[in-house]
């Protein structure tokens, strides 16, 4: 039986008279992949955001660790174990790819600002750097600089900067965006290698690659879900298929 990581239960936010997300439930277990599908507006980004911390839900819960971290800030539900990465590539572009992987795993240190220690020699750090560059296929490129390097590039590095943080749970919001084919394949192949230590949430709207990861699927349109399961539950859902899917993927 899989470890449950991650329990969001009946999730609602409203800006003012509109919601957002509405009464969405979503449970994330180690070594599975749960994908959130639906339109553009459907409600999953904001959904990631409630998940993260990064807006506060207007109700509803979610429990990460079997602690109830509903309201909590992102800096506290990342150190319980979250891991994200965003729509647009958030890395620091002048430095290095190993110089970005080593700040994500200094940021984990409880005196990861001290001044009178030379970072570069912290054993512990280095090492989970060392993992993380290496999970994230990205080892050729360590010493390039991240902007010098191809965009799916980049976006491992985002993916080896969350490793490097040490989360139980990861959520990844369009992670495949913009990648052309080969690119597109070296991502999923890197979420598949790690799948087996991680609860994974995946907002994506590339259909083959989501049919490839996910282990269950919920699909959102206007803020609400429609259907939640397998990926041939969906595939065989003509709700789905008629409100998101269309015929190619039925």
């Amino acid at each position: 039986m899989s470890e449950l990581l991650l329990s969001a239960k009946n999730l609602t936010k409203r800006f003012g008279g509109l919601a957002a997300v509405q009464g969405v439930s979503v449970d994330l277990w180690r070594d599975h992949i749960h994908a959130v599908i639906g339109p553009n507006g459907a409600g999953k980004s904001t959904l990631t955001n409630l998940l993260s911390g990064d807006l506060p839900p207007t109700s509803g819960s979610v429990m990460l660790d079997q602690h109830d971290v509903t309201g909590w800030s992102p800096s506290r539900i990342s150190a319980r174990g979250l891991g994200r990465s965003y729509q647009k590539t958030n890395i620091f572009l002048p430095f290095t790819v190993w110089e970005n992987i080593r700040l994500a795993a200094q940021s984990r240190e409880p005196h990861a600002a001290s001044w009178l220690r030379r970072a570069t020699n912290l054993e512990a750090i280095n090492a989970r750097a060392e993992r993380a560059l290496e999970l994230s296929g990205l080892q050729s490129r360590k010493n390039s600089v991240a902007g010098a390097i191809s965009h799916g590039e980049q976006r491992q590095l985002e993916i080896a900067m969350t490793l490097a943080t040490q989360p139980q749970v990861l959520l990844l919001d369009e992670p495949l965006a913009g990648m052309g084919v080969a690119e597109a394949e070296r991502m999923v192949a890197l979420l598949l290698s790690i799948k087996k230590d991680h609860g994974m949430l995946l907002v994506e709207h590339d259909m083959d690659a989501v049919f490839t990861l996910a282990d269950q699927l919920t699909v959102m349109v206007n803020g609400q879900v429609i259907a939640s399961g397998t990926p041939a539950q969906i595939r065989a859902d003509a709700g789905v298929q008629a409100a998101y899917l269309g015929e190619e993927h039925a």
